[in-house]
């Protein structure tokens, strides 16, 4: 394949929130300059950055951007930052219209910013497609009233900007919808019968993960080394719902007194991870229960937490893939996890994983009872995540799909608008 310039666009770029969107794009623009492509991230400052560095070899690029609300407050600009709000960059829509040379753009985000890199693959004639991170079909609708409620009492004067940028058309228009999940791309590609929708899913790296110092984080953190540790990683918020990881795992402390319970994940939602604070003091689990907001992406924490494990859990109560699954199976741990979004796509019940109803706080115990009582079924799970991770997940095979896809968009002919 010819050597292609392509711009990924996701909504922010930080290392201090990191999360699977942001894994998903720095590992697949990486593998496409290893094999000889020009490929960089653009995207708003949003949680700040410096405006150009170099992130583990992938040229970023950050652009000024604002909210489209009068008397938007600065702490509702901070909660639209963390929670992904629609914002808009007439600084990133110029960059990308001057470009010298542009193939194609990715965008990973939709509404007034995906209108962007959809009006500008409009004006310069090239193809745009679209990867649906967060879901689109699948959002429960107490989400997405929490995300409408962040800007408050404000007159929102963006539409017009909507409306310029074609973000309503943002799917119709892109040559390819790119799903994590399954099941959303088989409703989306009936809801859209003109458009190429594919799955693409989350990847991970086998060989990062499949080591890694358990022993130092637990002597880091102060856990003991006869410990069964139960991980949770995730960003602290009430769409993961660590709340029932600690309810579970105190449920289960009867039977396994030696259970510790690690949640590791960036704060999104300053009240629920004061709440869960709140949760682990009443519950007398201080000393059983260890937060950690948030380890650095690019360091060794994150892999050396999951080497600290006996269990990984998963409670998200909406999950569009769940990239920290592929990590826990890497680095050979057994999943019990929420059946719901993609999840129960990509995990075989019984035979790779165990899912539980999201919510079900005593179906999440019994689960974690039954794999602290029975090491040898726990072991016979994490093996067969583990060759599914290498197998099916590793990063050369996403990209390797991702640049058939490539191939397939820029075969047809270009237009303008």
């Amino acid at each position: 394949m010819d050597r292609l310039s392509v711009i990924h666009v996701p909504r922010r770029f930080v290392a201090s929130h990191w999360g699977g969107t942001e894994t998903l794009v720095q590992e697949t623009v990486s593998r496409l300059r290893a094999r000889g492509h020009d490929a960089e991230i653009w995207c708003p400052d949003a949680l700040g950055g410096v405006p150009s560095e170099n992130v583990r070899g992938v040229p970023v690029r950050r652009f000024p951007y604002f909210y489209p609300y009068l008397g938007l407050s600065t702490d509702a600009r901070r909660q639209l930052d963390l929670a992904g709000g629609n914002l808009f960059s007439f600084s990133l829509m110029a960059a990308l219209r001057g470009r010298p040379r542009l193939d194609l753009i990715h965008l990973h985000t939709g509404k007034r910013l995906g209108g962007i890199g959809r009006h500008v693959a409009r004006q310069r004639g090239v193809p745009y497609v679209i990867s649906l991170h967060g879901g689109v079909i699948d959002v429960p609708g107490a989400e997405a009233e929490r995300l409408a409620s962040r800007t408050g009492r404000t007159l929102e004067w963006g539409k017009v900007l909507g409306w310029w940028v074609g973000s309503r058309r943002v799917l119709d228009d892109a040559a390819a919808v790119l799903c994590v999940s399954e099941p959303e791309a088989r409703t989306l590609a009936e809801r859209l019968p003109g458009v190429r929708v594919r799955h693409l899913p989350n990847g991970v790296d086998p060989e990062r993960f499949r080591q890694g110092d358990g022993a130092a984080f637990r002597r880091a953190h102060g856990i003991a080394a006869s410990a069964r540790v139960v991980l949770t990683v995730g960003r602290l918020d009430p769409q993961k719902d660590q709340s029932l990881a600690i309810e579970a795992v105190r449920a289960v402390r009867a039977r396994h007194p030696d259970v510790h319970l690690v949640l590791v994940g960036h704060v999104t939602h300053d009240a629920y991870a004061a709440g869960l604070r709140a949760q682990i003091e009443v519950a007398g689990l201080a000393p059983y229960v260890t937060l950690i907001p948030g380890l650095p992406a690019d360091g060794p924490g994150i892999v050396d937490a999951y080497h600290a494990a006996d269990l990984f859990l998963l409670p998200s109560r909406h999950e569009p893939f769940g990239i920290v699954i592929l990590e826990a199976w890497a680095a050979g741990l057994p999943v019990v996890a929420s059946d719901v979004g993609g999840i129960p796509g990509f995990v075989q019940p019984g035979v790779d994983g165990v899912l539980v109803p999201p919510g079900d706080t005593a179906g999440f115990a019994a689960a974690l009872d039954g794999l602290l009582a029975h090491p040898e079924r726990a072991r016979d799970l994490a093996l067969a995540g583990q060759r599914k991770a290498r197998e099916r997940f590793a990063w050369d095979v996403v990209t390797d799909q991702l640049l058939t896809l490539y191939e397939d968009v820029l075969r047809e002919p270009r237009r303008r608008a």
